[in-house]
């Protein structure tokens, strides 16, 4: 056993369960550079991994009530059948070279994604409606038509590259329903992604090249890993999920346009250590709340 490989897990782990994505940007340069795996294997074993992984993620939000079942109806209904139909495109159109387009401007559209998240919450806290949103909500107007046409839009992305079940229908989902909060987006986003995920690890089951050993140690860390970001994810406010979120999302698209992969890693590195800060922060600050709290009622 390999006690790196598990270490490595644990950490991919904690940002799929706390974001939802990063797991393909993270898992894959991490094997390739640090364990010198092939990189068709890194990916083979990343997709089983991701399929074991996800859905620890996503029943612990939803046992918080964190997931959003009429997004998750109308992105399957879109997205599994688009996922197929994306394979067959990327066969009958001549498969790597379409496939790299297709990845190039859905990297630019995350990294504007990541932008535009920026932008609107400075012009928000700087007009005083950045109202944080508890991590469960379920008040939201569902809009099936558009949101079938996500996942019919992401299913066929996955199907053509392999990549963006979590973060281009994140982006996708932030964009038509600005106010869903984020924790509620992160459970939404696991629950669809596990079908999609199912359909590429069984592919690469029969096509590819999965090292049962591998995969194994990766999700004796991934397992606790994803549990752990999830219970976060599920009960924090946005002001501590978006920033994570929004490294994430560069992470993702840079590693999408071919950025070197210890940027990637940087990247994603960033993000641990921004959400460990701002976890902190926030236990000093419900600790201090606590202290000051007992003070009044014992005076």
């Amino acid at each position: 056993m390999d006690w790196f490989l598990v270490l490595g897990g644990l950490g991919v782990g904690f940002v799929v369960g706390l974001t939802g994505m990063g797991g393909g940007a993270l898992m894959t340069p991490m094997l390739v550079i640090f364990f010198g795996i092939d990189p068709v294997t890194a990916v083979s074993s990343d997709l089983v991994v991701s399929l074991v992984m996800k859905p620890f993620g996503a029943g612990v939000h939803a046992k918080e009530g964190t997931v959003n079942y009429e997004l998750v109806k109308w992105l399957c209904l879109g997205s599994i059948p688009s996922a197929f139909a994306g394979v067959l495109l990327l066969n009958a159109l001549g498969g790597d070279n379409i496939s790299s387009t297709v990845k190039l401007y859905l990297g630019i559209a995350l990294l504007m994604a990541a932008t535009s998240m920026v932008i609107r919450h400075e012009i928000n806290r700087r007009r005083g409606t950045n109202v944080a949103v508890a991590g469960a909500q379920h008040v939201l107007v569902v809009r099936p038509v558009p949101t079938l046409m996500i996942g019919v839009v992401g299913g066929l992305i996955v199907g053509m590259t392999s990549v963006g079940s979590g973060s281009l229908i994140i982006v996708l989902l932030l964009l038509l329903y600005p106010s869903l909060a984020a924790g509620q987006l992160v459970g939404t986003d696991l629950v669809q992604a596990v079908p999609l995920v199912g359909a590429a690890a069984l592919g690469h089951f029969f096509f590819g090249d999965v090292k049962f050993g591998l995969a194994g140690a990766l999700m004796l860390g991934a397992i606790p890993g994803v549990l752990i970001g999830a219970r976060i994810s599920s009960r924090a406010p946005d002001h501590i999920i978006r920033p994570i979120l929004i490294v994430v999302l560069v992470a993702s698209g840079a590693k999408l346009l071919e950025a070197p992969n210890e940027l990637i890693l940087g990247f994603l590195g960033l993000a641990v250590v921004v959400a460990l800060g701002l976890l902190g922060r926030t236990w000093m600050r419900s600790n201090r709340s606590a202290t000051v709290e007992a003070e009044v009622i014992a005076s």
